[in-house]
């Protein structure tokens, strides 16, 4: 019996996306299969359930592709899904391609409505209101082939990234982790995440997950 349902709600690094492909990596080598299967490792019985858009943002709109926001759907998704024990939100890449003028402050207060949105999703009422974990994602790095003109100036434009989303993690009693604290962008695009980083990430995602929902 599954005890505990986790939602990973997040974009192309998530995905799975292998840089300067339109490929994917298969769900155990993605960061949440990794996830999964060190927590049933340990014992926890466990599923993951990814909902991962490339391209979403925390609470903007990609003026070239509709459905981009991390706001559109994000209550009826919790629904859907419920119960569940925590939803990780890893987002905030996407808020910095060169189409926006968004700064840190504006991607955190996208952030902020993201929580709002998912504590007040319409669950059935003897269902539990999900904990959250915001995950930060790595800083951007240097953006190479397909990505150069897509996250021009991302990355100065990210730094304290982190820093912001850990302000609204405490002012609004949610986990945090910091991804860039262990992993990197890949050298071969700066945006995504290689396979070996997948790994690292769901391990150590895996430490966190495992304190919040067992307590």
């Amino acid at each position: 019996m599954i005890d505990h349902q986790i939602l990973i709600y997040s974009d192309s690094l998530t995905w799975g996306i292998i840089p300067n492909t339109r490929n994917r990596l298969p769900f155990e080598l993605r960061w949440p299969g990794v996830l999964e299967n060190a927590l049933r490792e340990r014992g926890v019985s466990a599923r993951v359930i990814e909902d991962c858009l490339n391209g979403r943002r925390t609470a903007f709109d990609d003026p070239e592709k509709p459905g981009r926001s991390g706001l559109e759907g994000v209550e009826q998704k919790i629904e859907m899904h419920s119960p569940l024990r925590l939803v990780v939100l890893m987002l905030g890449t996407n808020d910095f391609q060169a189409v926006h003028a968004n700064t840190i402050g504006r991607s955190a207060q996208g952030m902020a409505s993201l929580v709002a949105a998912v504590r007040r999703a319409p669950i059935e009422p003897d269902m539990p209101i999900p904990q959250i974990l915001i995950v930060a994602p790595p800083p951007v790095g240097q953006p190479k082939g397909e990505m150069a003109y897509k996250f021009d100036g991302a990355k100065e434009r990210c730094e304290g990234l982190s820093s912001a989303f850990e302000q609204v993690a405490r002012g609004h009693d949610c986990g945090f982790f910091d991804a860039g604290s262990i992993t990197t962008t890949s050298k071969i695009d700066g945006v995504h995440l290689d396979e070996d980083q997948h790994e690292v990430l769901g391990l150590a995602i895996a430490d966190v997950a495992e304190c919040m929902i067992i307590q």
